[in-house]
């Protein structure tokens, strides 16, 4: 479990919704002894009797007693909401534990005795107090609310302030005629664009707002000072294209347009761009059986469909052109290394009208192959995979494979970490690994040898101090590739992060 800093927890409500009498299977026996009759009884109002300061990582525990009648032979209490805990006393006897989270949580209290059962329902409001929003250096293990090693706290925005609810990818983009740079956060309701030349006084310049319907599910990329952009399950989104330069200059946030959609496909679920060759490829949409959607962004207001690989449906993927080891590709192909759900994929899409598979390839404990990226020589492919810590009870996991036989590549070994937190996107720059990792937040690895298994963590901010739990809250994505050397992550719950490492 994490560090952090202590936060308040405070309970802003307590209110009885509704109650509900119902009987239990043979029904009421008029012999029965007389007195209170759980059937007959109501619950009473449930009683705050301590709300205490608690690590912001730990269960937030809050003591509430419920008085119920004589004759009880049990309790049980039905939770609706999954995070932190509260804890139940029924008349200074047994307990429960149900989850509380920020906001209105219902919580059922069943009382089941000798006659019958009685059901009360409660809303109960916690307020949780907002986390700091920096500048903090980590020192002696934190930086202000959030664990952290070897990474400082430049700023966070929040998603209230780019005007989302709950946030998602994140890509970057440095002007190359001022020498800014920006972040460009994906958000349920559209992409906000941050200007983080200043990363300690980050100016929000306005949201795009999305082009049909909100979804969790949005991706960026850049190409020659556009953003494109896609959605899942959104309806007919398309791929929104947008000038970047628009951004220069301004003064206040705008609600932008995109400058062109490309509709050729309705939703997609990621999207790749290979800014070598200006050539896009969308996966996971309704055309192309899932596979590669090839797109001709070479011109980048115009962008054409280029060709289909549509073998199999594709999750995530990254394109390059081929600089790596393997003699039997020696006239730098374009390729595609891919995260198919249930295996890796190597495709040969130098022409875009007939791509070829190379190479498809799995490894043990396979949950769900998520996502990855290749090293800057092309030898090694890292990739995360999103589901085997939940389903295989290992800690987080990185998945190493040698490339130096695109037809035949070889599963190396598997990093192992010192969390349980499920791993989402993680990219390489040199010899490190920036890798979003959930509840875990940013984590920071170096390599030495791959083939000898030399990967080791050198340094991590944990964005969601509230929980270290292996679900799907915390760090989305990371964006590493800066001039400045910030790096900037983004958290579902807890907006844009601006970090730097020494």
């Amino acid at each position: 479990m994490s560090r952090a800093n202590v936060a308040t927890y405070r309970i802003a409500g307590l209110a009885i919704c509704s109650f509900l009498l119902f009987g239990c299977g043979g029904g009421y026996d008029d012999s029965a002894p007389t007195g209170p009759l759980v059937g007959d009884a109501s619950l009473s109002s449930l009683s705050v009797t301590g709300a205490t300061l608690v690590p912001a990582f730990s269960p937030s525990v809050f003591s509430y007693t419920a008085t119920v009648p004589n004759g009880t032979n049990s309790v049980d209490v039905f939770p609706t909401t999954t995070d932190s805990l509260a804890s139940f006393t029924i008349n200074g006897g047994s307990s429960a534990t149900v989850p509380l989270v920020g906001g209105d949580n219902t919580i059922s209290i069943v009382v089941t005795g000798q006659y019958g059962t009685a059901s009360r329902t409660y809303t109960i409001v916690v307020t949780r107090a907002p986390l700091s929003t920096g500048p903090e250096i980590c020192t002696g293990g934190s930086a202000g609310d959030f664990p952290c090693s070897g990474v400082s706290l430049r700023k966070r925005v929040s998603l209230e302030t780019m005007g989302g609810t709950a946030g998602n990818d994140i890509w970057g983009w440095s002007d190359a005629l001022t020498g800014n740079e920006y972040a460009l956060m994906g958000m349920t309701n559209g992409t906000a664009f941050v200007d983080i030349t200043n990363p300690e006084v980050p100016v929000f310049l306005g949201r795009l707002p999305t082009q049909t319907v909100e979804s969790i599910w949005r991706d960026i990329k850049v190409y020659q000072d556009h953003a494109y952009i896609v959605a899942d399950n959104a309806g007919a989104h398309g791929m929104q294209v947008f000038d970047l330069t628009r951004l220069q200059g301004l003064m206040s946030p705008q609600t932008f347009s995109a400058d062109v959609v490309y509709g050729d496909f309705e939703n997609a679920h990621n999207l790749a761009i290979n800014e070598d060759t200006g050539f896009a490829y969308a996966v996971g949409t309704n055309t192309c059986g899932g596979g590669l959607h090839i797109i001709d962004i070479r011109t980048p207001i115009n962008p054409m469909i280029a060709g289909c690989y549509s073998l199999t449906d594709t999750h995530d993927t990254q394109c390059v052109t081929y600089q790596g080891l393997d003699a039997d590709h020696p006239s730098n192909p374009e390729i595609c290394v891919s995260s198919n759900g249930s295996h890796v994929e190597i495709v040969d899409v130098t022409d875009k009208t007939a791509p070829m598979t190379i190479s498809s390839t799995t490894y043990p404990q396979l949950g769900f192959v998520h996502q990855g990226w290749l090293t800057e020589d092309h030898r090694f492919f890292l990739l995360g995979d999103e589901l085997d810590e939940s389903s295989f009870n290992v800690p987080t996991r990185i998945h190493v494979f040698d490339l130096s036989d695109l037809d035949a590549p070889v599963y190396v070994f598997a990093y192992e970490a010192a969390t349980a937190a499920i791993d989402h996107n993680l990219y390489v720059l040199g010899n490190r690994v920036f890798q979003a990792s959930y509840t875990s937040g940013l984590r920071v690895l170096e390599f030495g040898d791959l083939a000898n298994e030399e990967l080791v963590e050198i340094a991590f901010f944990d964005t969601f101090p509230a929980s270290d739990a292996t679900d799907f809250s915390g760090a989305w994505s990371v964006y590493p590739y800066l001039p400045s050397g910030n790096v900037i992550v983004s958290d579902r719950t807890n907006g844009l992060f601006i970090l730097s490492i020494p």
